[in-house]
């Protein structure tokens, strides 16, 4: 186990090493809230999430990630189903024409584009593009597969990776070079469904995030200068990291509109034999989500997994004195986790010999594993099992006659309980105001700002402009659907002129 060599290493070197540890309770060196960067890249790797690889930007994802990935991909994969969405894949490679067709659209990813040049060691005639998305890639076939208003609508979703290439702070999850997700790519006769569908799915990502990830998320929509480009609109699930006083685009979800139709002279003729073009949107959530989980509930023993979506939900930990029944409390560690496995809980006894039961409990708390149950030779004794929770270290003895609804209760409790305490946190950084000298001060107190706001593109770049400095600009990040009452006469925070509406700020990933 790597994470096992790592801390063993660790406490091995040097006498300032184990000085952090003895503070940290573990191998963490950095905590949360005095380098919240050191501390978030410590615990990917030591919680065993990721690996760095050797090209930067790029990273490992090792099961304990892409378990939680997996648990997320069944829940939507179902879920889009219903809606009569069909999965495919299409290719990685982009040709140069295709990619450049929509101009507004290749504009704001041309950055980011990576372009094979060679095979072997000779030059391609033309350089062949890595889809940095896949709307290039997939409507041109759309213009062929569909004729008619019976064609419609088609519904595609594909998981896949795709590789964006520029950028300055690499960051598991958060920013990486390539990453999984999915990307849904639907067409419709009217405006109406696609209209409708673009909040169906926002409200499956809203799911996602706040009853799997126990992380609470702002539904809203995107300014102009934020939305999706070559889009007709952007909705977006923002969440916040309070550490940082940052917002986090959580998932998007696009309408939009007729323009890569016209691009791509997708058209169809309706019942009258009418020739139209049809609606489009596009919507997508990432491996970008298992980094805002970490963030949010982490702590500085390491991760703090929701119940919902860890690979492992509870770990059985036998603790034996000299003299006891050793063979009896491992016999009962394995019983308990065969009740619990029966019943559909993610159970395993750790009976590994060479550890001491307080470094499985570091070991397991570090990967954020949310219940561990002891059993020792009182526990045996009474025929009851000690559980600790991850979430808030809460000891609890519990009969092994009420198990599995004792176990149950619990996790129930750790799921809501992470969802509490985050929305807490999040909701005591929301900061409501109505002028510049406020925001700015707000802003320097890691504030997600609510601010009235003119609607105005200039008026956004200004505060992009004049907030610039080392922590990086502030932006609209949405426009929540749900609106606090505009009074009459009420002016733009930035601009002085009559607001429109509400929308959040801040300094974001």
């Amino acid at each position: 186990m790597a994470g096992v060599e790592q801390r063993q290493n660790k406490s091995g070197g040097g006498g300032k090493k184990k000085e952090v540890k003895k503070e940290t309770g573990l191998g963490l060196s950095f905590t949360k809230d005095e380098n919240f960067g050191e501390w978030y890249s410590e615990v990917v790797v030591n919680g065993e999430m990721i690996e760095y690889y050797d090209i930067s930007g790029c990273y490992i994802l090792r099961p304990w990630a892409i378990s939680i990935w997996e648990i997320m991909q069944t829940f939507f994969d179902a879920e889009i189903k219903k809606m009569k969405v069909k999965n495919c894949y299409f290719p990685l490679f982009v040709s140069p024409g295709v990619l450049q067709k929509e101009k507004d659209h290749i504009e704001g990813f041309a950055p980011e584009v990576a372009w094979v040049t060679k095979s072997g060691e000779s030059e391609l005639e033309v350089p062949i593009a890595i889809r940095p998305t896949s709307e290039t890639v997939m409507y041109p076939y759309y213009s062929k597969w569909i004729r008619g208003h019976r064609d419609l609508p088609l519904k595609l979703n594909q998981w896949c990776n795709v590789v964006r290439w520029e950028f300055s702070n690499p960051t598991p999850f958060i920013r990486s070079r390539e990453f999984l997700w999915q990307e849904g790519h639907t067409a419709f006769a009217t405006k109406e469904e696609a209209d409708t569908e673009v909040l169906q799915i926002l409200e499956l990502y809203r799911c996602i995030y706040e009853e799997f990830l126990a992380i609470p998320v702002t539904k809203g929509r995107k300014s102009e200068l934020e939305t999706f480009a070559g889009g007709l609109y952007t909705t977006s699930v923002e969440a916040f990291i309070p550490n940082t006083g940052r917002g986090i685009q959580g998932a998007t979800s696009h309408c939009l509109g007729q323009n890569f139709a016209k691009m791509f002279e997708i058209n169809f003729e309706n019942e009258k034999g009418e020739k139209g073009m049809v609606w489009q949107n596009s919507w997508a959530y990432s491996t970008r989500t298992i980094g805002v989980m970490v963030m949010v509930h982490g702590d500085d023993k390491g991760l703090v997994l929701p119940p919902k979506v860890a690979a492992l939900q509870l770990i059985v930990i036998p603790v034996p004195y000299k003299d006891a029944d050793t063979q009896g409390i491992f016999d009962a560690c394995v019983a308990t986790v065969a009740t619990l496995s029966d019943a559909g809980i993610r159970a395993e006894a750790d009976l590994r010999d060479n550890y001491s039961p307080g470094w499985k409990y570091s070991n397991w708390e570090m990967k954020g594993v949310p219940l561990r149950i002891e059993i020792g030779p009182r526990d045996l004794a009474n025929n009851q099992v000690r559980a600790v929770r991850r979430d808030n270290g809460a000891k609890t003895d519990i009969s092994r006659v009420f198990l599995v609804e004792q176990v149950k209760g619990m996790l129930d409790k750790i799921q809501q309980n992470l969802f509490d305490v985050a929305k807490q946190k999040r909701d005591a950084c929301v900061e409501v105001l109505k002028t510049w000298e406020e925001f700015v001060t707000a802003l320097g107190q890691k504030k997600l700002i609510l601010a009235p706001w003119c609607d105005e593109e200039d008026v956004e770049k200004d505060v992009k402009a004049r907030t610039k400095g080392d922590m990086g600009a502030a932006k609209s990040l949405c426009t929540p659907f749900e609106q606090p009452e505009l009074p009459e006469g009420t002016k733009c925070f930035a601009s002085g002129k009559p607001a429109k509406k509400w929308t959040y700020w801040g300094r974001s990933y």
